[in-house]
């Protein structure tokens, strides 16, 4: 296993405990992090239905709370992980905020913005790229999803 791989795997693990904390409020288990100099500088899960607001993802969540933690809007060398594949909404904030690269772990193939769906990261009418690796821990973030709808329904 190569360091990115552990490293990456390592971040997740930390972005699946906050999808935990969504799921025990009630919200769709996903958890993000923002991640700078090896270090966490913010962090958020879903929230949209107990905050009333339809832009509280996770990804959302994370990345305003590194704006005011380095005082920028702008998250420049930065690494965002996530438990689910972003949605448009998060892809072009995270393109706005100059998000350097994207980790996810479960695909989304019906909403899915970087690459089921739509693959905005590859959007020519977006001025900034981000690097994206998916599918880490995969396997734990699609199940923790999966089971979640499956006690819903």
């Amino acid at each position: 296993m190569g360091i990115n791989q552990t490293t990456d795997e390592a971040w997740m693990r930390h972005a699946i405990r906050l999808a935990q904390r969504a799921e025990q409020q009630g919200e769709v288990p996903v958890g993000a992090i923002v991640v700078r100099d090896n270090r966490c500088i913010a962090e958020g899960w879903n929230i949209p239905i107990t905050s009333h607001d339809p832009t509280a993802h996770a990804e959302v969540v994370a990345m305003r709370g590194a704006g005011v933690h380095v005082q920028n809007y702008r998250l420049n060398d930065a690494t965002l992980y996530v438990t689910l594949e972003p949605c448009v909404m998060c892809i072009g904030a995270m393109s706005h905020a100059r998000i350097k690269r994207l980790v996810f772990g479960a695909y989304d193939p019906k909403r899915g913005a970087v690459c089921n769906a739509l693959s905005l990261t590859d959007a020519p009418f977006l001025n900034h790229r981000i690097s994206w690796d998916g599918g880490v821990l995969e396997t734990e973030c699609s199940e923790m999803l999966r089971d979640f709808f499956k006690a819903r329904r």
